[in-house]
């Protein structure tokens, strides 16, 4: 019995490992996912209109982090103009985000698109954000959002 504890324990004790957010401050050159440049990246304020004509796009993006799942790192928040903002995951759930990139302008090399987020995704990151209750209760309609599925992202400011 006592060897069934340890191996269940030695396998549990990474997995609560990475059930945070990777530690650091997110400084300028700090590198996420696959390694990037912030060369030829254009201002996330161009994505809605080509999203208009295109459903799916490779991209690399310049845009100012609002928020990061406080859990994990796993997801992002970025400002597309001062009233829309889009929903960023991370590629194959493959790498996570420190919180501290909160704040921070980032640019993110990923795919582009329009995507409907239903319900329980949504209330499953109002609860990641921490909301309570009665906001996650809140939440009856599905999302119609820009999101961006991300290879990898670097720090610029």
């Amino acid at each position: 019995m006592k060897k069934l504890f340890i191996i269940c324990a030695a396998f549990l004790f990474p997995a609560l490992v990475m059930a945070q957010p990777p530690a650091g401050n997110a400084n300028p050159g700090d590198k996420y996912g696959e390694i990037i440049t912030a060369d030829d990246a254009f201002d996330v304020a161009v994505v809605p209109a080509k999203l208009e004509t295109t459903p799916s796009f490779n991209t690399k993006i310049k845009a100012k982090v609002l928020d990061v799942c406080p859990k994990k790192g796993c997801w992002l928040k970025i400002a597309v103009n001062d009233s829309t903002e889009a929903f960023v995951k991370m590629k194959d759930y493959a790498f996570f985000t420190p919180v501290a990139i909160k704040g921070k302008t980032v640019v993110i090399d990923a795919v582009a698109s329009i995507k409907t987020t239903p319900v329980s995704e949504l209330r499953h990151y109002a609860e990641d954000a921490k909301k309570s209750q009665e906001e996650i209760a809140a939440i009856t309609e599905p999302k119609k959002e820009i999101s961006f599925l991300a290879n990898g992202i670097v720090v610029v400011e």
